[in-house]
């Protein structure tokens, strides 16, 4: 089996077109076919089911595209990692974090790296925890950012507890004050308010449901599915209160009231992630021990 077929299968698994499959690795089209019926000899299988105009996986080439992505994705962080001199001038880090750790958390981390590593590219994924998870383990991320528990415990995953942050509740000076007045809310103050609520997969999401739950009540949505900066938008023009990170509503500026939750309040558990069968590249350690430092 050889890389270049890894190459050329996933590519075809994923334009389920050999032509354009074939422009998409820059090799011809009749070169590529070969190499994937090369492929299917050696393994004693069929990875396509070809028909006109119709390219579909086989129950064989299912089971072999996720452990081809893994190989190329490492083979890929390999290359990085040898091309990187020894003062880290080069290089790249693939980091995921949810959307409010992006606006709370990394800006002043990534600041402080760029500063010091100018020449290491950062690419940033936003994604809830269950997303960054499957990213991670497919080898398409070096570290992310995830809300603990995880939504499907892994052990091929190494997570290491970053911070535990509060929630607090975020309104509209101009509405009047959640929890009738008071200087902290309990959650059970949330039943009757209309809520600013995130898209479906958003951590915060099912952490704000969950309690709301727990206290008997269903939470009552004035508009739903946003990200955070959306959220926020909705809250200051008073459509509704929402629950966000402390962090965040610190840095959101003017056009918000910041109520915080009385004790035991709601808090969540941040943690940094890799995969546990590959170190991650000599960059993404040094930005690793940034955060773990801060």
């Amino acid at each position: 089996m050889q890389f270049q077929q890894l190459q050329y299968f996933v590519a075809v698994a994923e334009t389920r077109h050999f032509t354009r499959a074939a422009d998409l690795v820059h090799v011809a089209q009749p070169s590529l076919s070969q190499q994937i019926k090369a492929l299917e000899r050696e393994l004693g299988a069929d990875l396509f089911l070809r028909a006109r105009g119709n390219i579909t996986l086989t129950d064989a080439g299912e089971a072999l595209l996720p452990l081809a992505r893994r190989i190329l994705a490492d083979a890929d962080t390999a290359r990085h990692e040898v091309l990187e001199l020894v003062q880290l001038r080069r290089g790249r880090v693939r980091l995921g974090a949810t959307p409010s750790l992006c606006t709370g958390l990394l800006p002043d981390v990534l600041r402080a790296f760029h500063d010091r590593y100018p020449g290491v590219r950062l690419l940033i994924e936003e994604g809830g925890s269950h997303d960054l998870v499957r990213e991670l383990a497919r080898g398409a991320l070096d570290l992310a950012l995830v809300v603990l528990p995880l939504p499907t415990p892994s052990p091929a995953l190494t997570t290491v507890e970053l911070l535990r942050e509060d929630l607090v509740v975020v309104s509209s000076p101009d509405a009047p004050r959640p929890g009738h007045g008071r200087r902290t809310v309990r959650v059970a103050d949330l039943e009757g308010e209309r809520l600013v609520m995130f898209r479906h997969g958003y951590d915060l999401r099912e952490l704000t449901v969950a309690a709301c739950r727990a206290e008997g009540f269903e939470p009552d949505f004035a508009v739903e599915g946003g990200e955070m900066d959306a959220v926020l938008g909705f809250v200051r023009s008073g459509l509704g209160v929402a629950v966000v990170p402390r962090m965040v509503a610190a840095r959101s500026g003017r056009g918000l009231r910041v109520t915080p939750l009385a004790r035991p309040g709601l808090h969540r558990t941040i943690a940094l992630a890799h995969r546990s069968d590959v170190a991650p590249p000599r960059a993404a350690r040094e930005l690793q021990r940034m955060l773990l430092e801060r």
